[in-house]
């Protein structure tokens, strides 16, 4: 049976129970609110975030390091241009120091797994290894990605790792050179996970042509991406440059955030690492985090609907109606503008910004990219003026990402899972890291709120309204 028919059969028994759930919906609606002034009372830091939005230290990392503010002459402190550093190295010397060189993504995956540059035998030897393992285990395609692809390449993705878990030797081995060995096995399978679902998937659902190429060995992940998605593995050494350039950006962006803190949670409970990057990649789907580019792509699609000639006035206009709640999604929000961390700018975005400016022109897009350059300006005076904010506004990372993979004609339901291959390299790292130095169950406390109440027996209780 087709897993399509399938799923309308147990769609069918779910509307059985339909107008149970909905009652049962209505009854665990009320038991969930808490009251938001116990918040206060109870000083809790939702989030783990304090009052001005910065996040509570509850760990120790080398791993990388995020700059917003400093402090000035009296000690103050003060919002500064956004710096981001990768073992103690700060990401524009990183990138710079392979520019027009070499593929940078296995350096800066090299540089975060071992703490420092690799010499260039090292980074050979290196690549070598994650060539060798850029492959799935025999008939994985057929028996597991093709048999239920899922609309959604984060799913897929998820449900790939945690099968790849029988085929592992020594699945369960915590030792620090197991999940090294792991590690990389994921960091090189990663990107044949995503695109190899994404072809099934369409084979299935779009009645396209079912293509798998197998990666080159000659070839960086960046080049592999692209070589093994396009029917005619053809790419140019821009398209490249800038994919691998946004591998680089994504690998890793400290420990405290979504993803990476659940990577700490859940390893720290010692369980193995095909469940924990599955966790990660449960966090990292969520359209607050990884999934954010698309909702940029989304809004983007929105505005270019609605201003189709660009015209400054206009577009202005628009961004303001976003922000006042009166179009795209309604909810206020500029997306790709701003930064949970970052206060006058995101490092990240600011490089990025320089390579995408180069491939418009490549692509003949130089009036959409400075048409979205329009678009951050504006927002950023739009929102200084309505919203009260305590830190700046910039564009971060997301606001070009998006339009980079537009530009590389990526197909968008890849766009987050290629945010994974990335950042399975930074996943990996604080892995072993808290696998080294945590010792203990991470477990924060929670208030109890709920006043006490005696057991009714069954016969004598009354339904709840």
């Amino acid at each position: 049976m087709h897993y399509q028919e399938i799923r309308e059969q147990m769609m069918k028994k779910y509307q059985k129970y339909a107008q149970d759930i909905i009652e049962l919906t209505k009854m665990a609606s009320k038991s969930d609110i808490i009251n938001p002034r116990l918040y206060e009372k109870y000083d809790v830091k939702r989030g783990l975030r304090d009052i001005n939005g910065n996040g509570v230290v509850c760990g120790l990392t080398e791993i990388s390091e995020i700059q917003a503010f400093g402090k000035d002459a009296d000690g103050n402190k003060v919002p500064i241009e956004g710096q981001l550093y990768y073992r103690g190295i700060n990401i524009r010397d990183l990138i710079e120091g392979a520019r027009g060189r070499r593929f940078d993504f296995e350096e800066a995956t090299y540089l975060l797994l071992f703490g420092h540059l690799p010499t260039a035998e090292q980074l050979k030897r290196f690549c070598e290894i994650l060539a060798d393992f850029r492959s799935l285990p025999p008939s994985f395609v057929r028996d597991i990605i093709m048999k239920a692809p899922s609309k959604d390449m984060m799913n897929m993705l998820a449900r790939s790792v945690l099968a790849l878990y029988p085929y592992d030797p020594k699945p369960d081995d915590v030792s620090k050179r197991n999940v090294l060995r792991q590690s990389l096995q994921l960091i090189a399978q990663f990107p044949l996970l995503c695109v190899y679902s994404q072809k099934a998937y369409r084979y299935y659902n779009s009645d396209e042509s079912l293509f798998i190429h197998k990666p080159q060995k000659e070839l960086s992940c960046a080049e592999n991406i692209l070589y093994i998605l396009r029917e005619d593995c053809k790419f140019t050494p821009l398209e490249a440059e800038v994919l691998d350039l946004c591998l680089v950006l994504h690998a890793e962006h400290g420990g405290g955030n979504n993803s990476t803190f659940t990577t700490h949670v859940v390893t720290s409970s010692g369980t193995d690492t095909y469940s924990s990057v599955a966790a990660s990649l449960g966090s990292l789907k969520g359209p607050k985090h990884g999934g954010a580019n698309i909702k940029v792509c989304e809004m983007f699609d929105c505005i270019k609907q609605n201003v189709p000639d660009f015209d400054r006035g206009k577009l202005k206009d628009f961004v303001a109606k976003i922000v006042d709640r009166e179009a795209f999604d309604h909810t206020g929000l500029v997306y790709g503008m701003g930064h949970a961390v970052y206060s006058l700018s995101d490092p990240r975005a600011d490089i990025l910004r320089e390579f995408a400016e180069k491939l418009a022109v490549e692509k003949h897009m130089e009036e959409e990219f400075a048409m979205r350059n329009f678009v951050a300006e504006s927002a950023v005076e739009i929102i200084a003026e309505k919203r009260r904010i305590y830190k700046g506004v910039a564009p971060n990372v997301d606001f070009y990402s998006g339009f980079v993979y537009d530009m590389l004609n990526l197909p968008r339901e890849l766009y987050t899972p290629f945010f994974a291959v990335a950042r399975i390299a930074g996943w990996s790292a604080h892995r072993m890291e808290e696998i080294a130095n945590g010792g203990k169950i991470i477990r924060p406390g929670y208030q109890a709120v709920a006043p006490h109440r005696p057991y009714v027996p069954l016969e004598e209780r009354v339904a709840e309204e």
